[in-house]
């Protein structure tokens, strides 16, 4: 498991710990670390990759790939920027949340009925949604990494090629699901929010590893496939939020699924773009970043007591359906089809290889899946403590 060295919490019985970490393995979806390890063996030997595995490098992309960035420039400005909203057209937190500049008594009234909404939300949903704000909140990492991209990175923190421009809106837009999702959960008074922010802490202290070197082809395809999880995760929030009697709530996370499917499209015509472009090293890069697994961003959470605490949450996320195994599967075979990988033609052999992997991966990983299922449904149910709802119980197996 790829995470910062930890110290393990005390505890009265090992076996129950084992137990416990041997579950979070088996009912945890691809974007968990553990079954990202599962898959390996099944799925790594026969994925072609560009990528030197020695010595290590971080810079995979050929210098000269830099002239195709700039090269499309022009192309970018015009079909990627427009895909920004401008401020004032664009919802701020405020425009969703008891506003603060009413009257007192006003003022606790919106807060009071925000409380009333939130009482009866179930404690894995929150658990859920706590997550998907962990998630949200750390995006300074995500700038800093998205900048590090050979060839599109704002160098200067105010760069004025149009890939800058889009990373600085894309995180000014960010930024705000955060915001929004945190202020939210503390009026409601059902999460322990300094167990929460100790989380965020720990999280953006750790940083992240994509595993996309510094590379934009593989940089892109990552954001791709990232932008259309969160879209699912907070699609499927909201309409839990909805059956569970809050609609504003719903609205909330419907919001900021719109802002993700806008993202989403934004990246997945960059693709489209590279991949018209240059085919080859295209192909080999979705193919690169499926053969290391599409990590989720959150993937080295902690919160100072569960060492296991990301694989818990995907857990939770799992059995309540927010972002499971087989969304993992449709992503990829949704992308194949936007992308219309099969029809691609002029790869080098590499490139075909390639091609080969990647259209043939979604119902390995559907049959894998399904072997991890059944093992799971054998097991007795088992069940997590999470600070973030003051150590309450939460199962991951039903």
């Amino acid at each position: 498991m790829f995470t910062p060295k930890r110290v393990s919490p005390a505890c009265n019985n090992n076996d129950s710990h084992h137990r416990q970490s041997k579950i979070s393995k088996l009912c945890s979806p691809p974007h968990a670390i553990s079954l990202r390890q599962a898959y390996a063996p099944t799925l790594l030997p026969n994925a072609p990759s560009s990528t030197p595995k020695t010595p290590k490098t971080t810079h995979s992309m050929a210098p000269e790939k830099i002239e195709v960035f700039k090269s499309l420039e022009g192309w970018a400005s015009q079909c990627i920027l427009p895909l920004v909203k401008p401020v004032d057209q664009s919802w701020q937190p405020h425009d969703l949340l008891p506003d603060s500049s009413l009257p007192v008594d006003d003022f606790n009234n919106q807060v009071r009925a925000l409380r009333e909404r939130t009482a009866e939300l179930p404690e894995d949903y929150l658990v859920v949604l706590v997550g998907d704000m962990i998630t949200e909140d750390a995006l300074p990492t995500y700038q800093t990494w998205i900048n590090q991209l050979d060839g599109v990175g704002d160098k200067t923190g105010s760069c004025t090629s149009p890939w800058a421009v889009w990373s600085r809106a894309w995180t000014a837009e960010e930024n705000r699901h955060g915001d929004l999702l945190k202020t939210y959960l503390y009026l409601s008074g059902r999460v322990d929010m300094l167990m929460i922010e100790r989380t965020i802490h720990h999280l953006i202290a750790a940083g992240m590893d994509w595993k996309t070197d510094n590379n934009p082809y593989m940089g892109f395809v990552y954001t791709s496939f990232q932008e259309r999880a969160t879209f699912i995760s907070h699609g499927n929030t909201a309409r839990l939020a909805k059956e569970n009697g809050d609609p504003v709530l719903a609205r909330i996370c419907g919001t900021i699924a719109a802002d993700e499917k806008r993202h989403e499209n934004a990246y997945q015509r960059i693709v489209e773009k590279l991949l018209e472009v240059d085919p080859s090293v295209t192909m080999l890069a979705i193919s690169n970043m499926l053969r290391k697994n599409i990590t989720m961003p959150a993937h080295l959470m902690h919160d100072g007591r569960d060492p296991h605490l990301f694989d818990h949450f995907s857990a939770v996320a799992q059995r309540l359906g927010v972002y499971t195994a087989a969304d993992y599967a449709d992503i990829l075979e949704f992308l194949i089809q936007r992308w219309e990988l099969e029809k691609i033609q002029g790869l080098t052999s590499e490139g075909r290889r390639a091609q080969d992997f990647v259209c043939g991966l979604s119902p390995r990983i559907r049959r894998l899946q399904e072997r991890v299922d059944k093992r799971a449904r054998k097991m007795e149910p088992q069940g997590v403590k999470f600070s973030w709802i003051f150590n309450k119980e939460v199962p991951l197996l039903v």
